[in-house]
C-alpha cells in the first residue's frame, strides 16, 4: 500500500488549505481512511476520519466545524479541506488508511487501527 499526500504549504492566520492523498496497492473504497498531525515536540494526532460509507465521518474536538473529510473513491483519493486555519494548526499533516476492511458505522479514530501511512505534508500558518 502506498499513500501519497499533497497540499500543504506556508498560509497566514484565517487562510484555508486543502490537503489530498491519492491511495494504491488496496481496494481503496473497502477501508476508512483519516487524516492525522504531528506538531513539533508532541504526539501524533487525530484530525479526521471518513468511513467507506462516505457520508461518516469523525473529527477531532479541536476541528469545532473548520475542517471537513471527504472522499472520492473512483479516484481512490480522500481529502482535508482546511479552513480558518490558526498557528496552532501547524504541523505535518498524514493521512493514513485502516489496517482491516471497514464495517458500517463509525470510523476508526483510533491511530492503533490504522496501519499505512503517507510520508506527511507540512502545513505552515503563520501570524
Amino acid at each position: 500500500v502506498q499513500l501519497q499526500a499533497s497540499g500543504g504549504g506556508l498560509v497566514q492566520v484565517g487562510d484555508s488549505l486543502r490537503l489530498s492523498c491519492t491511495a494504491s496497492g488496496r481496494t481503496f473504497r473497502l477501508y476508512d481512511m483519516a487524516w492525522f498531525r504531528q506538531a513539533p515536540g508532541k504526539e501524533r494526532e487525530f484530525v479526521a476520519a471518513v468511513g467507506n460509507f462516505k457520508t461518516v465521518t469523525r473529527y477531532g474536538e479541536f476541528v469545532k466545524g473548520r475542517f471537513t473529510i471527504s472522499r472520492d473513491n473512483a479516484k481512490d483519493t480522500v481529502y482535508l479541506q482546511m479552513n480558518s486555519l490558526t498557528p496552532e494548526d501547524t504541523a505535518v499533516y498524514y493521512c493514513a488508511q485502516a489496517k482491516i476492511s471497514a464495517a458500517k458505522g463509525s470510523p476508526k479514530v483510533d491511530i492503533k487501527d490504522y496501519g499505512y501511512w503517507g510520508q506527511g505534508t507540512q502545513v505552515t500558518v503563520s501570524s
